[in-house]
């Protein structure tokens, strides 16, 4: 029960890093949130245009922190590693067609580069992927044919009434 509590609560600070990730910066600055999600799959690339709110990289965050409430719910093991799956595959799938657009990928301390948005990203997939792995997820309740159950002990046999030789 300890470890369904400690991984739903490092499931729920995964979501809540996932989703704040799109607000923070991704990339020279520019926050997740400016990014289209259709850009993520189009041979297009990465363009400058900003997107409504939830075409945004905001759409599977919310899509993979809606996974982890359903997990911790269900306490489903499977659940929470694919909500990890979810945010990471998104921020890998971006790493990817940002580097194609840009033709390469740079870290800088003076905000130029790779941001905080991205870390935060790929830190709250680990982290949902970690909750995933420390669950210990629900108990298997035996099924008709499947439990193996001891037969009862017979009780003893009751002595007969009559005698020996009193037999009917």
């Amino acid at each position: 029960m300890i470890r369904n509590a400690i991984g739903s609560l490092m499931g729920l600070i995964g979501a809540t890093a996932a989703v704040w990730s799109p607000f923070r910066a991704w990339y020279d600055g520019r926050p997740g949130r400016d990014y289209r999600i259709e850009e993520l799959f189009s041979g297009s690339g990465v363009t400058t245009d900003p997107p409504a709110l939830l075409g945004s990289l905001l759409a599977p965050m919310i899509f993979a922190a809606l996974l982890t409430l359903l997990a911790v719910l269900r306490r489903s093991r499977l659940l929470m590693a694919l909500a990890g799956v979810v945010v990471l595959g998104v921020a890998v799938l971006w790493m990817v067609r940002q580097g194609q657009a840009a033709g390469s990928l740079s870290v800088g301390a003076d905000g130029q580069g790779l941001g905080d948005g991205l870390a935060s990203a790929f830190g709250a997939g680990a982290l949902l992927l970690l909750a995933a792995a420390v669950m210990r997820g629900r108990r298997r309740r035996p099924r008709g044919r499947d439990v193996d159950l001891e037969p009862l002990p017979r009780p003893a046999p009751e002595p007969e009434p009559w005698g020996p030789g009193d037999r009917p």
